[in-house]
């Protein structure tokens, strides 16, 4: 990079999937990243255990997707408070749960990462921070290393949800504390019957065991109103009493490969952003884990920010463009603490909660509850605040066929480059006109669409545009209709809003 005085244009604190995946869309625009993290190595813990839907589309708008999909497992069906929810195959190409571990999922994005050219910083603590008015110095040092500084432009804390980079920068962390105590671990449990299915409820509290492989399981016991110190360590035996207390029986239980501990709390930063910080991911909010939205929350959290702040350190965009982050991303992880809450209420054991997970079961089996219920939990149904009327805009795009002058292609592979798409499905002289002044910023991409109607989530099927403004994260900035001319004045105000100014001459 250019002798700036930097050390790097951004600095990651954590490389777990979100500050990988937020690495990776850095460097696919150009920007220079260093990833810092306190472990020597990777852990190797299981830990979450799978991708949604909108997840799996971003992967797929990267042109990564296939490593996923190679080492998980599609599965049938999602669950809302273990109640089942059926998938829609209209809705995504991806209508499914992938089952794979973390650590799997960490060891593909952080191999994408190396091939990018990031550089994985290890044994790197962060443990001092200094703002000024071109950028951040960050102070790095653990017991084992000596100390060391890193200057960048910004830096963004994927650190979770202890984050070191949240508490130095003062920033709040409001939320509700933990009401019950779960307890994790990846065993065998050689006398688990045969009949048993995921997860069950008891008057004590609800377990649920796993396979991952033949002989070795996920349980996890959950106790309300049992709240235990998370700093206190985790033993093999707490577990096997817990489960003992729960379940009645331990089921053989040996042989742990990784144990742990979570909660209820759910706290959510009061800004993603403080000047040149940012947070993202865990770092950012913490939940329940019900229903597995907290890595794919992180991982859209990344590809939120990636292309804002590429823009911006590279003299693309405004700076001001990076508060749409918060702006955007905020109110999802509001819904996903919102909905995590009524998870966890609903999992309580006792006659009450039995009566009230009956009620809302029945009404689960009607099509548009179950499908509010899986756009909540998929992300499918995500709609941004960005101007214009059109059905589309702000929605993720669909991942319509396409036919160009090159072939058959699909939208989402329009998006390999991590760049703006102008997609122009009319051959409108006025829209190309319009794209002239972004020409190096913005892809315009002429082609026919291979369907009349679009399938959107939360709305329906609805009539193919004519052009659309697609952000480098997916979503649709702009569009218009077949029906009336593109209106070309808010096509400007949108290419200027999102990827800055046209260029000069």
């Amino acid at each position: 990079m250019e002798d700036t005085g930097m050390d790097a244009d951004v600095v990651i604190a954590g490389a777990g999937p979100t500050g990988l995946m937020l690495a990776c869309e850095l460097r696919l625009a150009g920007a220079d990243v260093v990833v810092v993290e306190q472990l020597a190595q990777r852990t190797g813990e299981s830990r979450a255990g799978g991708i949604h839907s909108r997840t799996l589309e971003v992967l797929d708008q990267r042109g990564v997707l296939d490593r996923f999909l190679a080492e998980g497992a599609p599965q049938p069906v999602g669950h809302f408070s273990a109640l089942y929810l059926d998938f829609d195959e209209s809705e995504s190409r991806h209508p499914y749960p992938l089952m794979i571990l973390q650590s799997a999922i960490e060891r593909l994005l952080e191999e994408w990462a190396t091939e990018l050219g990031v550089r994985v910083r290890r044994s790197s603590e962060v443990s001092g921070i200094h703002q000024d008015e071109t950028g951040v110095r960050v102070e790095l040092g653990t017991a084992d290393t000596a100390p060391a500084t890193l200057r960048a432009r910004y830096l963004v804390g994927c650190d979770g949800g202890r984050s070191t980079v949240r508490k130095l920068s003062g920033i709040d962390f409001p939320g509700t504390e933990a009401t019950m105590t779960a307890l994790i671990g990846d065993v065998e449990l050689p006398d688990l019957p045969e009949d048993y299915v995921w997860v069950r409820r008891t008057p004590s509290g609800d377990y649920s065991a796993i396979a991952f492989e033949p002989g070795w399981y996920r349980v996890i016991t959950s106790e309300y109103d049992r709240v235990v110190d998370r700093d206190e360590p985790v033993t093999l035996e707490q577990l096997r009493e817990s489960l003992v207390r729960v379940a009645g029986s331990d089921f053989g239980m040996h042989s742990p490969r990784w144990i742990s501990r979570f909660n209820d709390a759910a706290r959510q930063a009061a800004q993603y952003r403080k000047g040149r910080v940012l947070l993202a991911g865990d770092a950012a909010h913490i939940h329940f884990p019900a229903g597995g939205q907290g890595l794919n929350m992180g991982v859209q959290d990344a590809v939120n920010l990636g292309w804002k702040l590429a823009s911006v350190v590279l003299g693309r965009a405004p700076e001001s463009l990076l508060d749409s982050y918060h702006a955007e991303r905020h109110p999802v992880g509001e819904r996903v603490l919102h909905n995590t809450r009524a998870q966890s209420a609903l999992a309580r054991p006792g006659a009450a909660t039995d009566a009230l997970r009956e009620v809302f079961g029945s009404l689960m089996v009607f099509d548009d509850v179950n499908r509010h219920l899986r756009h909540m939990l998929t992300a499918l149904d995500i709609r941004y605040p960005v101007d214009g009327d059109h059905l589309l805009a702000g929605r993720r795009v669909p991942d319509a066929d396409l036919k160009t002058p090159d072939g058959a292609t699909r939208v989402h592979e329009l998006l390999h480059a991590a760049r703006p798409v102008l997609l122009d499905l009319r051959g409108s002289a006025e829209v190309a006109a319009v794209a002239a002044g972004w020409s190096d910023r913005v892809d315009l991409v002429g082609a026919r669409s291979e369907d009349d109607f679009w399938p959107v989530p939360a709305v329906g099927e609805i009539p193919a545009p004519a052009a659309l403004l697609i952000r480098p994260d997916g979503h649709v900035a702009w569009a218009s209709t077949t029906d009336t001319p593109p209106d070309t004045a808010a096509l400007r105000t949108s290419l200027t809003t999102w990827f800055g100014p046209a260029r000069q001459g």
